[in-house]
């Protein structure tokens, strides 16, 4: 059986093999494994329907992003009371801001290899 890869998106995760690889949908799955807490990763049926795997690791990041934007918007105004020096505050803001970037780059890559699951008959 011919082996077919196909051109990946700047999202592509360095981690998962291009699909139509050999053994692409055992990276994707490894990858999509390590998003979601690990109790998730080692249900059988999301292990074994690597689509289901996906979806669950969108949702996980999704309300991992929603998290970050609350404790960013929210840092200036609860951490002085909490008595966080400005610098801490400051560093905290920044942290919060990197991460959000960070999970919004992972939630682009979640959806493409969800895209390319669909796309290759990942949901068995």
């Amino acid at each position: 059986m011919p082996v077919t890869t196909t051109r990946t998106s700047p999202d592509w995760p360095c981690q998962v093999k291009a699909p139509g690889s050999y053994d692409w949908e055992r990276s994707a799955t490894r990858w999509l494994r390590e998003l979601v807490p690990a109790r998730y990763g080692s249900y059988p049926a999301l292990v074994r329907h690597p689509v289901l795997l996906a979806r669950h690791a969108q949702i996980q990041v999704e309300q991992e992003i929603r998290v970050a934007r609350t404790a960013l918007q929210t840092a200036r105004a609860d951490l002085p009371r909490l008595g966080m020096p400005e610098s801490v505050i400051e560093h905290t803001i920044k942290l919060y801001a990197a991460e959000l970037l960070q999970l919004q780059h992972i939630a682009r890559s979640v959806r493409a290899v969800s895209e390319a699951l669909v796309g290759r008959g990942g949901g068995r």
